[in-house]
């Protein structure tokens, strides 16, 4: 079994935090995005994963290709890096990994994480994780038979279809064929809004005779943007609160934490108050503050602080008070 992993967009909608760092290796709970995405696809996954193909930028650099091979590896998995340099939709995208689509395959979008209790089930076609929302119009979705077999994939209808949005996570028996549908897109310049939409290969693909079936999760948690992964920190927390997350190695003077918070090594807390729902990356120092339901990267300092909802990036500084703040790498804010 094989995980392709396409991560290549620029996170514009999360900036300024994604100007340094790629968007699915933004924090949750004190790990990033993506890796939280690979030990949750990991527990559903019945069998062992051989490889995982990461689709990046170029522009993301060795240190993100190192990481991202670490977290394939904790897995018992070979991380492999594969470059597009220009967006011109997924299934032109999920090509660059061409040579993972052998078998059995899971393709997920980095900016999701869900919540599920089960175990994938190999032996269909393909499965499709869907999630019923109030507003389909901003997402793929399906339409089931009455048998509840998938037989229509429509890429953000303006007319109703279907509230069952696809979550962007995918498994496929057949590779291979698969990737003859994505290929067949491409040799014939066939485009939906302007790219190559893995929608359309997933349409082809059930015409031909494969039987696609929606997978329901628990819950559903995306990235998109700062409100809604201050939002995921806060259901992640809450799902892994069970767990030690605060370091043994964090420094208490006079301070508080309430659960459920992640607090990274070498944090030093001095008369404030932490949490609940609030994730503290290593070697940052929180001084005099209040701070709840808000992701504070790593080597950042806070004084005289009141935050809520609110997302700092790495070796910030701010002093003040505000309720509702984005702050990303290396900026620094005081005020009198």
């Amino acid at each position: 079994m094989n995980i392709i992993i396409p991560m290549a967009g620029l996170g514009k909608r999360l900036r300024p935090h994604t100007l340094t760092t790629p968007k699915p290796l933004l924090p949750i709970a004190g790990k990033p995005i993506v890796h939280r995405l690979v030990e949750d696809i990991a527990k559903v996954c019945p069998e062992k994963i051989d490889s995982i193909g990461f689709i990046i930028h170029p522009s993301f650099g060795k240190e993100v290709e190192d990481s991202l091979k670490g977290i394939a590896k904790e897995v018992g998995a070979t991380g492999k890096i594969y470059y597009q340099d220009k967006a011109m939709g997924i299934s032109h995208a999920l090509l660059f990994a061409k040579e993972l689509f052998k078998g059995k395959v899971i393709v997920a979008f980095a900016d999701t994480l869900f919540k599920a209790e089960f175990k994938l089930d190999t032996t269909q076609d393909g499965i499709i994780w869907v999630q019923q929302v109030s507003d389909p119009s901003q997402f793929g979705v399906v339409r089931l038979d009455g048998s509840g077999q998938i037989i229509e994939l429509v890429e953000k209808p303006t007319d109703f279809v279907s509230d069952l949005a696809i979550i962007g996570i995918y498994f496929f028996k057949d590779g291979e064929a698969l990737a003859r549908e994505m290929q067949y897109l491409i040799d014939h310049d066939i485009k939906d809004k302007g790219e190559f939409q893995f929608t359309s290969a997933l349409q082809n693909f059930s015409k031909k005779g494969a039987k696609l079936v929606p997978g329901l999760v628990t819950e559903w948690l995306d990235c998109g943007n700062k409100n809604v992964t201050v939002q995921t920190n806060q259901r992640y927390l809450e799902f892994i609160k069970d767990q030690p997350l605060v370091s043994k190695k964090v420094k208490l003077i006079n301070s508080l934490i309430i659960p459920p918070c992640f607090i990274g090594d070498g944090v030093i807390l001095e008369n404030s108050v932490i949490g609940p729902y609030v994730s503290v990356g290593e070697n940052s120092r929180v001084v005099d503050s209040r701070i709840r339901n808000s992701i504070i990267q790593k080597e950042a300092t806070l004084r005289n602080a009141m935050l809520e909802n609110s997302m700092l990036g790495n070796f910030t500084i701010f002093e003040g008070s505000v309720q509702d703040l984005s702050l990303g790498d290396f900026n620094s804010i005081t005020q009198h």
